[in-house]
């Protein structure tokens, strides 16, 4: 994969730049405040994905065109923006805990997660509720880091057949498409961290 396929297409008018910034804040998966805006840029895309970057990656410039001279879409781009940023800076419940109740970030081990159709990292119950206790921290204001794994083909689409057997469809998970930027260091390489084993040196990013 071209690493500059991660990166939010270059061409979008200087106007909804910020388009790129509330499609990766995953609060909209369950506040669901900017579902107006994505449905605006593509109402069909968005009922059948729940997809914001998706849709940013796929619209037509000249769509994209169309949106910056709109007034009404450029004053709710506005509007969302300051909701990101005031829900941002708000005071949250952790913030009013007592100073040390938590010396460091948690780190929250997940063999999957939950958190919104446009990131079918999850198969059943165990993702649901790691998903909900993710959603529950940021509400909470509480320092949690999600360490899982990002599937290629992790979360499989049933059908039937005609004799009403059920059958698995594994699509293929095409992370330039999510809603997720790899973790970059100071120089702009994606962060890989090494883990010792007996035999191999085990190497994540």
């Amino acid at each position: 994969m071209n690493p500059s396929a991660y990166e939010l297409r270059p061409d979008i008018p200087e106007a909804l730049a910020d388009l790129g910034v509330l499609a990766l804040d995953l609060r909209w998966s369950w506040s669901h405040v900017a579902d107006r805006l994505w449905r605006r840029i593509d109402e069909t895309l968005w009922r059948h994905t729940r997809n914001p970057w998706l849709i940013l990656q796929t619209v037509s410039l000249r769509r994209l065109r169309e949106l910056a001279e709109d007034q009404d879409f450029r004053s709710l781009l506005q509007a969302l923006r300051e909701e990101q940023k005031a829900a941002l800076s708000a005071e949250t419940w952790f913030d009013r805990q007592p100073v040390g109740a938590l010396t460091a970030p948690v780190a929250y081990f997940c063999m999957e997660y939950g958190i919104s159709e446009s990131l079918p990292l999850y198969s059943g119950g165990l993702g649901v509720l790691a998903g909900d206790h993710l959603k529950t921290c940021s509400e909470l204001g509480v320092p949690l880091n999600a360490v899982g794994l990002l599937y290629q083909q992790g979360y499989f689409r049933q059908g039937i057949d005609s004799d009403g057997n059920q059958l698995a469809f594994f699509p293929f998970n095409d992370p330039s498409y999510m809603p997720v930027l790899p973790v970059r260091t100071g120089d702009g390489e994606w962060l890989s961290i090494e883990l010792d084993f007996p035999d191999r040196t085990l190497r994540l990013r």
